[in-house]
């Protein structure tokens, strides 16, 4: 509805990225929010990710670092005191360290060109971006043209 009432050609789909690739699909930006964290296997899937991104495009991803702030702040503070998202969500072994991140990334063929911390502020409900990586981070990398 979105699309059609600003008069833009867009093709909204729910897909596997593996169905993406198998159709030959390449992209200028793809774009990993907040799903790194959840899947068993991050190298295999930022390397099926990268092979979306087209020469000279830009994937950028968002997850939690693998700390104990980590799991204070987004375990223990998000799910169990605050109840914002449901107990069990996370599992803190599965949160991956920026320097990880860049590892699959780079394994991927793809060259890393920046990182950058978000950090919630609950006095002023307001999230900011910062050089503080400990908890929630976004990242970019590019495929060489």
């Amino acid at each position: 509805r979105h699309a059609d009432g600003q008069g833009l050609t867009i093709d909204y789909r729910s897909a596997l990225v593996e169905d993406l690739v198998a159709e030959g699909r390449t992209f200028d930006c793809v774009l990993c929010l907040e799903v790194v964290e959840h899947v068993p296997d991050v190298a295999a899937f930022i390397a099926t990710c990268a092979k979306l991104v087209r020469p000279g495009g830009l994937m950028v991803l968002s997850t939690i670092n693998r700390t104990l702030k980590s799991y204070a702040l987004a375990i223990v503070g998000a799910e169990y005191i605050l109840r914002w998202l449901p107990v069990g969500t996370h599992q803190w072994d599965r949160f991956v360290t920026p320097d990880e991140l860049t590892r699959h990334a780079e394994a991927a063929g793809l060259a890393m060109s920046a990182r950058e911390g978000l950090v919630y502020n609950p006095l002023t409900d307001a999230w900011s971006l910062s050089q503080d990586l400990d908890v929630n981070y976004m990242a970019s990398a590019s495929r060489p043209a």
